[in-house]
């Protein structure tokens, strides 16, 4: 499967554009390296990107995703843009608090309230 099959881009009429996951379990490390090059692929092509990342289907994530998810954010930033979270299932979430990262990333409950931020 190519890389580009593992993540759906959506250009919003708002700007913002929304990437969600068409895996359901991110933890594999040749995944995770695919899922980052295709959102830095799609974060390099915007002059200040505003981007969304949906993990409506996402049932796990693993410690290397989390790394991954801070790259995106480290490059988001670098071009003045900013980066934005939603629908993260509680399980998940619980990851975010340990580790921290929920100060960090802004993180919403639906794609609607992260898109009304921007």
């Amino acid at each position: 499967m190519s890389a580009a099959a593992r993540i759906n881009v959506r250009h919003r009429d708002t700007g913002v554009l929304q990437i969600g996951f068409a895996e359901k379990r991110i933890s594999d490390a040749l995944l995770i390296q695919q899922i980052g090059d295709e959102i830095g692929k799609a974060v390099d092509a915007e002059t200040k990107p505003r981007v969304l990342l949906s993990f409506r289907n996402v049932d796990f994530l693993s410690s290397a995703a989390l790394s991954m998810l801070i790259g995106v954010n480290t490059r988001v930033r670098a071009k003045g843009g900013k980066l934005r979270l939603s629908e993260i299932k509680p399980e998940i979430y619980q990851m975010f608090k340990i580790t921290k990262l929920h100060s960090l990333f802004e993180i919403f409950d639906s794609v609607d309230e992260a898109v009304k931020g921007f």
